[in-house]
């Protein structure tokens, strides 16, 4: 199952893309407003690296090749049957992270589990709430990286919620304490005013 966002205009999406919230953007070329591929590059000069799969009904090589030198990941074109389509997302997906297979996230030996929704350490293991699991999966995507409370709010609640900082906070605490049950050496830092890291 996947959370999708979705935009009608290239303007619209490049407002989205640059969030850099998301696993996988999958982009037509023809969008009006702006282009696909402008969209594409304006990301990529912004250094925004989320995969791209680019939808298309031009088959032309020089298209595909002009769309990859662009910056897309991978290219699709129409029509198509919606279960390659799904395989292109899962194979986009799986190159982003530290992620080992589809259930289960690795951080220097702490290991979350989709299929149990717990952390693991070392034969210890402590069971998350769901909020809590979606959480550490974000903050396991991105190792070592400060990611901002409106993000985990926008990634985790959606675009639109009026979750507040202290919700956050809350899950956060709880985590803490869950590490520290399995004693697993790993930390959720504060960078104060701005948001959480994994370290």
């Amino acid at each position: 199952m996947y959370n999708v966002d979705t935009s009608y205009d290239g303007i619209g999406g490049l407002d989205n893309a640059l969030t850099d919230m998301y696993d996988c953007i999958i982009l037509d070329i023809m969008l009006p407003g702006m282009s696909g591929l402008e969209v594409l590059r304006n990301m990529r000069r912004e250094h925004i690296n989320t995969p791209v799969l680019l939808l298309t009904a031009r088959s032309e090589v020089e298209d595909k090749i002009n769309g990859l030198d662009c910056g897309a990941d991978d290219y699709l074109t129409k029509p198509f049957v919606t279960g390659e389509l799904l395989a292109r997302v899962r194979a986009l997906t799986r190159r982003k992270g530290e992620i080992v297979d589809e259930h289960r996230l690795d951080y220097n030996g702490l290991e979350l589990n989709k299929d149990t929704c717990s952390i693991i350490w070392q034969g210890n293991d402590v069971k998350l709430s769901l909020k809590e699991y979606q959480i550490m999966e974000l903050l396991i995507s991105n190792p070592h990286q400060i990611l901002p409370k409106e993000r985990i709010i926008e990634k985790i609640w959606g675009y639109e919620s009026d979750v507040e900082y202290n919700n956050i906070e809350v899950y956060i605490s709880f985590l803490r304490k869950k590490l520290s049950a399995i004693s697993a050496p790993v930390q959720i830092k504060t960078a104060r005013g701005i948001g959480y890291s994994l370290e």
